[in-house]
């Protein structure tokens, strides 16, 4: 059994990266409901519900936690020491202190991150080439725990 942790409310927000779970899933010989089971956690944007989803998660007594996202890693890193965790984030995931280093994260987490923090000032620049007369940009985020840095 694996536990599915999100504070999002179901997978539309990143459609692809459930599916590319699956993938994974089957690629390794792992088919839902014939070999594994999945236990899926949303927190619908409510942060504050991922403690207590990830405790039953624990209690659930999964094989391992996907967290997919930085909110639902904290609260899975919380809930239990030894409960494999692997997380995915936006995020530098040791400068935000969720693993103490990138060779050895330590502990039971491990994860991926797509560094957006690093990215993003990329892609800011990569929109001025593209549009350089635009002058507003928008920027959508979760701002209890976007770490924006202008």
């Amino acid at each position: 059994m694996i536990g599915y942790l999100s504070g999002f409310s179901d997978a539309s927000p990143y459609p692809d990266s459930l599916a590319a779970f699956y993938k994974g899933l089957k690629e390794t010989g792992f088919v839902e409901g014939r070999d594994i089971s999945i236990e899926f956690r949303w927190a619908d944007g409510h942060y504050d519900h991922l403690p207590s989803l990830a405790a039953e998660l624990v209690n659930r007594n999964v094989a391992a936690i996907l967290a997919s996202d930085l909110s639902a890693a904290f609260a899975a890193r919380a809930a239990t020491k030894t409960t494999p965790i692997v997380f995915v984030t936006g995020a530098d995931p040791v400068k935000v202190g969720l693993v103490k280093s990138f060779s050895r994260p330590t502990g039971n987490l491990t994860g991926v991150s797509v560094f957006l923090v690093v990215l993003g000032p990329k892609h800011v620049e990569l929109l001025h080439e593209l549009l350089p007369s635009a002058n507003t940009l928008a920027l959508l985020g979760n701002p209890e725990k976007c770490q924006l840095q202008i």
